[in-house]
């Protein structure tokens, strides 16, 4: 037994005996998705008649809330968050969830400013140099760590080990307690099946791409159309510098039109900052030494972003107004998920050296009582977030074209957003354009 085995040992508890140090008033913080604790929460979730006010941060946690569903009244727990989950989004609604506004290469720096008494992850199992992969999420946690009084691990052999890149892993030299899982198998999300509208937004983004483009994609129908669509292309030696690493990336590195060959940064390598979807995606990504995960603020800074030339990236919104404001995260005040790594994408992608940031949306959608709705609006709905401003957009798309805002004037952005509208609503896009003085009654519409 060597010397990180034998402490190893020795830090070895059971998950309820970890979860002592956990004191009312803490900040406890997670790292993302499926590398956020989870039977180290439900021991916690076990002490709460001990224990009040109890903070957690998180970001997209993939496995059960146990305390949340031990404490419905939110007297001993308050969950807060980075970016919204789906349950988040329902427990915003009962004062049980929080959102946390962030650009995303900003949050370890946010942490490194902060408050954080114990930090707990699920990690993979510790290498014989004593290291334990943080899996799918290197992102912030670092910074978590260096700020924690304790570190809490549990170990998790399902959890893939994902090569680096920087802050990746931790040293058990800096871990306070260890617990062994029970292995359960890693939460998943189903590859998203594009609609005709989406794949039509595809295409217009193909006919954009060219050799050598280095990509960044989010998650849902686009991203996965395109995807498709790049591994059936002649495109090649393709690079990839994503916040998230997606599905669509297994298919065309399988089609083999992933290089990294043209990259000037990180060359020849796959960079991301965490991992989200299918077994197959986790199973590609483990121990492949043609990925590297980075810690967001090294991925996500729109100068490192900018280093590699034809950067492509590719994101989703809810809505857009006629003065080119995106609203990615909210329905009104209701938060559905967070401002995350768009912007900083949006950025960086623009000053790339023949970059091109896409934000892509349906142009219209269908309410609850069957009527249908312009995602392209006058002005945004009342309370809506601004993800991006409208001095950031660069290139809007649905599945009626592209508009390329920058450096256009408000009547040219009206005019170019109207033209990609679904054309039941132009007329009166047009008639309130008008009202709002941005539009030049002397040129008509789609001149």
């Amino acid at each position: 037994m060597n010397r990180w085995q034998e402490e190893y040992k020795q830090k070895l508890v059971a998950a309820d005996d970890a979860v002592k140090v956990v004191k009312s008033g803490d900040w406890i913080d997670y790292p993302l998705g499926i590398s956020s604790a989870n039977e180290l929460e439900a021991a916690l979730a076990r002490r709460k008649e001990e224990l009040f006010d109890v903070k957690f941060r998180t970001n997209m946690s993939m496995w059960p809330r146990y305390c949340v569903d031990a404490d419905p009244g939110g007297e001993h727990f308050c969950w807060n968050a980075w970016h919204f989950s789906a349950r988040e989004r329902l427990e915003a609604l009962r004062g049980l969830a929080y959102y946390i506004p962030m650009k995303f290469h900003e949050l370890p720096l946010m942490t490194r400013n902060g408050r954080t008494d114990v930090f707990m992850a699920s990690v993979a199992p510790m290498d014989k140099h004593g290291w334990f992969n943080f899996g799918i999420s290197a992102g912030g946690a670092y910074s978590s760590i260096e700020k924690a009084k304790y570190v809490l691990l549990e170990v998790n052999r399902n959890i893939p080990r994902v090569l680096g890149g920087n802050q990746e892993a931790v040293h058990i030299a800096n871990v306070d307690y260890i617990i062994e899982s029970q292995n359960q198998p890693l939460p998943t999300l189903p590859v998203a099946v594009p609609t005709e509208s989406e794949a039509k937004i595809a295409f217009y983004i193909m006919e954009r791409m060219r050799n050598g483009c280095c990509i960044q994609l989010g998650i849902g129908g686009i991203p996965n159309a395109f995807g498709s669509m790049v591994a059936q292309s002649d495109l090649q030696d393709m690079g990839i510098h994503s916040e998230m690493y997606v599905d669509a990336f297994v298919e065309m590195s399988e089609a083999g039109k992933i290089t990294g060959a043209r990259k000037n940064i990180d060359k020849y390598k796959q960079v991301f900052s965490f991992a989200i979807g299918s077994r197959k995606l986790y199973d590609f990504i483990d121990d492949n030494p043609g990925v590297a995960a980075y810690a967001v603020d090294y991925v996500n800074n729109p100068a490192t972003i900018a280093q590699n030339d034809n950067v492509v990236s590719v994101n989703a919104c809810l809505e857009v107004d006629l003065f080119g404001q995106v609203c990615a995260e909210s329905i009104g005040t209701r938060q559905i998920s967070g401002t995350g790594g768009q912007l900083d994408f949006v950025e960086g992608a623009y000053k790339s050296r023949g970059g091109q940031s896409f934000i892509c949306l349906e142009s219209t959608f269908t309410v609850q009582d069957g009527q249908v709705v312009s995602r392209i609006k006058p002005i945004l709905t009342q309370g809506a977030i601004v993800t991006d401003p409208r001095t950031a957009v660069q290139i809007i798309v649905t599945e009626y074209g592209i508009a390329d805002l920058k450096g256009k004037s408000t009547w040219e952005r009206a005019e170019a957003l109207i033209n990609i509208a679904n054309p039941q609503f132009r007329d009166e896009l047009v008639q309130a354009a008008t009202d709002m003085h941005i539009w030049r009654v002397s040129r008509g519409r789609g001149c």
